[in-house]
């Protein structure tokens, strides 16, 4: 059986793009296009699709309250169009707050090799969220963090100096979940690694800064790792922690490697930490597809780090954990509900 797609945008240009780019898999097909957030509900409660693409900005209803709407009446995973801009980042996510799956950029038009690329990210990710329907983590509402229940000491260990988080597809949620949950009296460092476009890094900063009791901050080029601060890879470069003497760690950003598939990257990122903070690293690997952090996991526990894993039934995508799970190198599968408990419980 196809899954079903409704294409939501008032551009026609746009929803012909978009309905070419998905249909060229034959497990999908186009039951509809709407050209404003209203016709789109309308469509969606009779066709009832499996997936809906939704364009943030149209007339007589945007997005955003189409997403709402369709949360109370018909929920149903919607992967959101966004320009690449910071009011584009800062309107997806508060559609990811309001029950929405995912989101992909709608600069469609730079280059082939770019159209190829997102025709492929597309089509991953419908089928990802079409996958998770049954399972409805993807679709709730993002709720004000409640207090946190800490458990006795899980793992018998060192003190741990570092937190390295990785997520790719789903992550903004995942990340979101965990560090809102996480006591402002801290004073373990973190670095967290997601796969997000260079525009979106500094808005979904300054939005975890605003919704965390610990500071968050878009990571600059020499920054200096200090306590309880919480550091996001900005997109578009490679970001590590580095050491200057013993206790002297800072921010290293660079393009190298400048051909890698992630910009940023997981691997890199969790390398550089497992590499400065030998034995007293935790990494801990959220939804998204493909196995990039596997190898940074793989690493912290090779030099006596502790790792932990998202399950399979909280994911919006099973990749990235699985990847890690599959090699072993979970020491712990933990509910997303649960991540921020287990942090600090380890810590």
């Amino acid at each position: 059986m196809k899954t079903k797609v409704l294409i939501v945008d008032d551009s026609a240009f746009m929803r012909r793009v978009i309905k070419q780019m998905v249909e060229t898999d034959h497990e999908i097909e186009v039951v509809g296009t709407a050209r404003d957030g209203m016709e789109g509900v309308e469509m969606a409660l009779s066709l009832r699709p499996d997936v809906i693409t939704m364009d943030l900005e149209m007339p007589r209803m945007d997005g955003l309250q189409a997403t709402e709407v369709l949360m109370e009446k018909a929920p149903t995973p919607i992967i959101m169009l966004s320009s690449l801009t910071k009011e584009g980042a800062k309107a997806t996510f508060e559609a990811l707050d309001k029950g929405a799956a995912d989101y992909i950029s709608k600069n469609l038009v730079t280059s082939g090799f770019d159209l190829m690329k997102i025709q492929d990210e597309l089509i991953g990710k419908i089928k990802a969220v079409t996958r998770k329907t049954n399972r409805l983590t993807g679709l709730k509402v993002f709720k004000k963090p409640e207090p946190l229940v800490v458990h006795k000491k899980s793992f018998a260990t060192q003190k741990i100096g570092f937190v390295a988080i990785g997520a790719s597809t789903g992550g903004p949620r995942a990340i979101q979940e965990v560090l809102s949950h996480l006591p402002g009296d801290l004073t373990t460092p973190f670095l967290v690694a997601v796969h997000m476009p260079k525009a979106f890094t500094g808005a979904f900063a300054e939005r975890l800064n605003d919704l965390c009791k610990l500071s968050v901050k878009e990571a600059e080029n020499g920054d200096k790792i200090t306590p309880g601060h919480v550091f996001l890879t900005p997109g578009g470069v490679q970001t590590r922690v580095k050491r200057r003497g013993l206790t002297d760690f800072y921010i290293d950003i660079s393009n190298d490697p400048a051909n890698s598939i992630y910009k940023p990257s997981v691997d890199v990122a969790m390398t550089s930490v497992a590499e400065c903070y030998p034995g007293r690293a935790l990494g801990v690997i959220l939804t998204g597809m493909g196995h990039d952090g596997r190898e940074g996991m793989r690493l912290i526990r090779e030099k006596g780090g502790k790792t932990m894993a998202q399950n399979e039934e909280t994911c919006t995508v099973y990749g990235m954990p699985k990847a890690v799970v599959d090699a072993g190198l979970a020491d712990k599968i933990v509910p997303l509900d649960k991540i921020a408990a287990e942090i600090v419980n380890t810590i």
